[in-house]
């Protein structure tokens, strides 16, 4: 049972009410959704206005002169025109004084000095199915403000679909308080009326609404002192006991936290939504690292093998010529290659290390470019399997925000641009060569420029390894040669034998050592560069997502505090209207 509040305790409620809507304004602005600006912005403006009726229904239907009959003085307030008042809406209102005020080209305000009109404004709408085809004025502002629904259809046919349509959006969007009324019973014989009573009952039930309250009237009675028959008596008991006797202020501020909670459980499933498809795309972007991290340790680990097949290979060449040297360099070969030299049966100690040196060449020139090539291969294949996993990712990246999104379908579609520039950039970066060109890599060889003609792109890696790893080891292995030609430039029977195979000796160490140092590091390096080369194609991504997650958070934040101060406002006007 309601109990009369004391105005304080209605008026610090309504000031709580009225700060609840003017952080969702701020929320629903910052958010930049129009409709939700709107709702929120009326509540702040409205939220001390009196019990709202917004009555509904189609064109001819008799809304006007129901208005008029349901106010009870002796005048016509809102004007029944013959042919519809298309696209405008009144609204009735108390003032001291009768005066009308055109709001805009879709609304006019009248006041007029009636005593119900204290505890209730009316709103006269046009038609819905004017409505629906023109400027959906009542479904953008006065529906969210409205406290009472009152769907006003012809008696003879109750079942006209704007009407039932424009009920689906109240009911499913909003939630509001709904009553319906056959206007012009007069025109229908009580066996008719009685079916179509019952008949917008089971329909009514049907959408979902419990002991929907459907009152049968004829204005033309009423304003024709038949008033024992037209139906308002009950009607306006019905009114008399559910809204008014200091009822409607704790109404009034019921609907309005009605009307928050709905804003707020929008705005909930709208985030959660954008919070999902957040979500989807930080775990798509950890992916992305996490693959190219992966594909970064496989390529590492196939250039270690590639670097241990080439020192392998190197000690198969170098270790019997070494042997070969050692032997040589003794005392009686030398006497003897000597002895021999000088009546021309062989080569002179200097030949035959010459020699040496020239079978060494080429059989490591031989052994070491089969090695390369086919380790080459390997790790230009494990590069470019880098950026196409990439790319088959990026196009097949979660869509879960939709561009029709109600609320944040400016989110989808930026996040849609960012994804598809994006995408287009990235093959663009797979297409061009310049991207895979290193020219730190470059230095270790001036053969790379030409090879390139013959491949465009990511291809093109193989073209670079191919012949960079070239250049390195034949470098190292030539500076190996070139230095062990001048050590055995001067031999003679003079020279220490021990000190020429240990400097020999030293080199090729040193040759094997600039292996696994060198071209290792160097490759692991272009590697390392050319990863963070794709990876850096996400910066406008990264950056889509950092405000996304400050965004996100911050609505989440603002969002729980305004569900407190809602539950807290709530159980406030619990206590008034029950009477503790």
């Amino acid at each position: 049972m309601f109990k009369t509040a004391s105005d304080n305790r209605i008026e610090s409620i309504r000031s709580n009410v009225k700060k609840i809507a003017e952080d969702f304004f701020q929320l629903t602005k910052d958010i930049g959704h129009k409709e939700l600006i709107e709702t929120s912005e009326d509540l702040v403006q409205h939220v001390s206005d009196p019990y709202l009726f917004v009555i509904v229904g189609e064109v001819k239907a008799g809304k006007s002169s129901f208005i008029n009959a349901l106010l009870n003085v002796d005048k016509e307030i809102c004007k029944v025109a013959p042919s519809p008042m298309t696209d405008t809406i009144q609204q009735v209102t108390y003032g001291e004084e009768e005066s009308e005020v055109i709001i805009n080209q879709y609304l006019k305000r009248i006041y007029q000095p009636i005593d119900i009109l204290k505890e209730i404004s009316i709103v006269d709408t046009p038609g819905t199915n004017t409505i629906i085809e023109h400027h959906q004025e009542i479904t953008e502002r006065f529906v969210p403000a409205a406290d009472l629904i009152v769907f006003v259809f012809e008696a003879k046919n109750p079942y006209r679909e704007s009407s039932w349509k424009f009920f689906d959006y109240i009911n499913s969007e909003w939630w509001k308080k709904v009553v319906f009324v056959l206007q012009q019973k007069d025109l229908l014989n009580d066996s008719d009326l009685n079916i179509n009573k019952k008949g917008v009952e089971e329909y009514a039930i049907k959408k979902g609404i419990e002991a929907p309250k459907v009152f049968c009237v004829s204005a033309k009675d009423e304003m024709e002192d038949r008033k024992e028959i037209s139906g308002y008596k009950e009607l306006r008991a019905y009114i008399e006991s559910n809204l008014l006797q200091g009822k409607a202020p704790i109404l009034k501020q019921e609907n309005n936290l009605s009307t928050l909670t709905n804003v707020h459980s929008k705005l909930d499933e709208g985030i959660a939504t954008r919070k999902a498809q957040y979500d989807a795309d930080v775990t798509f972007r950890e992916d992305i690292k996490e693959t190219l991290s992966q594909q970064e340790i496989k390529t590492a680990k196939q250039v270690d093998v590639l670097v241990e097949n080439l020192v392998a290979a190197y000690d198969n060449v170098t270790q019997p010529k070494l042997e070969e040297i050692k032997d040589g360099l003794g005392i009686i070969s030398m006497i003897s290659k000597s002895f021999k030299s000088t009546f021309g049966s062989k080569d002179s100690p200097k030949k035959w290390l010459n020699g040496l040196l020239e079978n060494l060449e080429k059989d490591l020139n031989f052994t070491l470019k089969d090695k390369l090539n086919s380790g080459v291969v390997d790790i230009a294949d494990s590069i470019q399997q880098m950026g196409k996993m990439v790319d088959l990712k990026l196009r097949n990246s979660t869509t879960i925000l939709k561009d029709d999104h109600e609320i944040f379908s400016d989110i989808a579609e930026r996040r849609a641009n960012v994804l598809r520039e994006l995408q287009e950039s990235f093959s663009n970066f797979l297409n061009s060569t310049d991207n895979f060109y290193d020219k730190e890599l470059a230095k270790a060889s001036d053969s790379i420029a030409p090879n390139l003609a013959a491949a465009s792109g990511i291809t093109a890696v193989g073209m670079i390894l191919a012949a960079v790893t070239n250049g390195m080891v034949f470098d190292i292995t030539g500076g190996v040669l070139t230095t062990a030609g001048l050590l055995f430039a001067g031999v003679s029977l003079g020279f220490k034998r021990r000190k020429i195979i240990k400097e020999f000796s030293q080199e090729v160490q040193n040759g094997k050592d600039r292996f696994r140092t060198e071209v290792s590091q160097s490759l692991k390096d272009y590697i390392s560069r050319i990863k963070e080369r794709i990876d850096h194609n996400f910066s406008n991504f990264d950056q889509h997502l950092n405000k996304e997650g400050k965004d996100i958070e911050d609505y989440l934040f603002r969002l729980d505090k305004l569900d407190h101060k809602i539950v807290d406002t709530r159980r406030d006007l619990d206590k008034i209207r029950i009477g503790e």
